[in-house]
């Protein structure tokens, strides 16, 4: 919790705590102690109630917001409109002086909440028609629109962001935030000798990335000045301009998984689009070293999957042909189980074990 929203609880809870209590003195009866501790309780009660209708809201966005208060507002009109039109209607046809009082405000009451309602929904509704501009806000389309995507600074240092952006799939939706760039800049001239390596490694994937036709990459110059970590300000940017982000840190995903904004993981995405293997299928593979088993053998596709081939130790350093048993999926890629050539095809080896390769991605 950073100090500002610390702040603001803590003068809340001041301020309401002060109100009930004044209020209970307000009304003399009963012991004065009794009204204050009454007045406190109340006051306390309703700081948690403000606290938690904080962390229900916590999840929308400004924009969101913004539009439901212009809703609110154009409700308002036309509830005061039907009311007015109502009155009209029965000042002329007399229907008032018929009719119970009680009934007419009830009757007044449904016409207004229906007005409101109408506002709101409507508002929603076209709110892709909405062109109004408030600093810092536009109201556009948010039930069909496309989500614009933040990139990350792990994201940047990769080259494999270059490809994916080539294949359209990110046009007119990738965001840079300015600041990350400043922070790159700011490693080149004071990082050490390996953050100044990815930082320049960086910044020429974002020249590379600007070059590259219809992809239409855009800067968002909004900062957080109170916010000293980097990940911490993209997550406020993502949720401030209601953005995705594409990230290859894992623990960035475990931050925004919290924070409700959807990640899109660029090693799952890899992974995902792996070539399948299917059983009985050879594959030429390179033996590099021994399994954990006795005459296991484990390879590396030029994608990275861990290949174990049963008999495959005696080829090490050898290219060999192998027979594929099974594709098993974790949660850091695939792992493919084989035979080598001088084993048998059915897997049912005595030395085969998918399980002790489970953590060794």
């Amino acid at each position: 919790m950073n100090s500002s929203l610390l702040f603001s609880r803590i003068f809340f809870t001041i301020i309401t705590v002060i109100f009930f209590t004044i209020y209970s003195f307000a009304h003399p009866e009963g012991a004065a102690f009794t009204n204050t501790v009454i007045g406190v309780i109340c006051g306390l009660i309703f700081s948690l109630f403000l606290f938690a209708m904080d962390i229900i809201f916590r999840r929308f966005n400004l924009r969101s917001f913004n539009i439901a208060v212009l809703g609110l507002f154009f409700g308002f009109l036309m509830g005061q409109a039907l009311l007015l039109i109502l009155d009209a209607i029965f000042q002329i046809s007399m229907i008032d002086d018929r009719l119970h009082s009680t009934f007419i405000e009830i009757f007044k009451i449904a016409v207004f909440i229906l007005g409101l309602y109408l506002g709101v929904v409507m508002t929603l509704r076209a709110s892709d028609e909405l062109y109004i501009s408030i600093p810092f806000v536009k109201f556009a389309q948010t039930v069909q629109k496309k989500k614009d995507i933040i990139i990350d600074k792990s994201v940047l240092c990769d080259a494999r962001i270059i490809d994916l952006c080539s294949t359209g799939i990110l046009d007119n939706h990738l965001v840079v935030p300015r600041f990350l760039i400043k922070e790159f800049y700011g490693e080149v001239e004071t990082g050490d000798e390996q953050s100044k390596i990815k930082a320049k490694r960086a910044l020429d994937v974002i020249k590379k990335l600007e070059g590259l036709p219809n992809l239409e990459m855009r800067f968002n110059d909004t900062d957080f000045p109170d916010i000293k970590d980097l990940g911490s300000k993209l997550l406020r940017l993502a949720r401030l301009i209601d953005a995705n982000m594409i990230t290859a840190d894992i623990t960035r995903v475990q931050m925004a998984s919290i924070e409700g904004i959807k990640i899109i993981n660029v090693h799952s995405l890899s992974n995902a689009l792996k070539p399948l293997m299917d059983t009985g299928e050879f594959i030429t593979i390179k033996i590099q070293r021994y399994g954990k088993e006795p005459r296991q053998g484990v390879g590396y596709l030029e994608d990275g999957t861990m290949v174990v081939v049963n008999g495959g130790g005696n080829y090490i350093g050898e290219i060999i042909e192998a027979q594929v048993l099974s594709v098993k999926h974790t949660s850091s890629g695939r792992m493919i189980f084989c035979n080598a050539p001088d084993e048998t095809g059915d897997g049912s080896h005595p030395q085969f074990d998918e399980g002790d390769y489970e953590d060794n991605e």
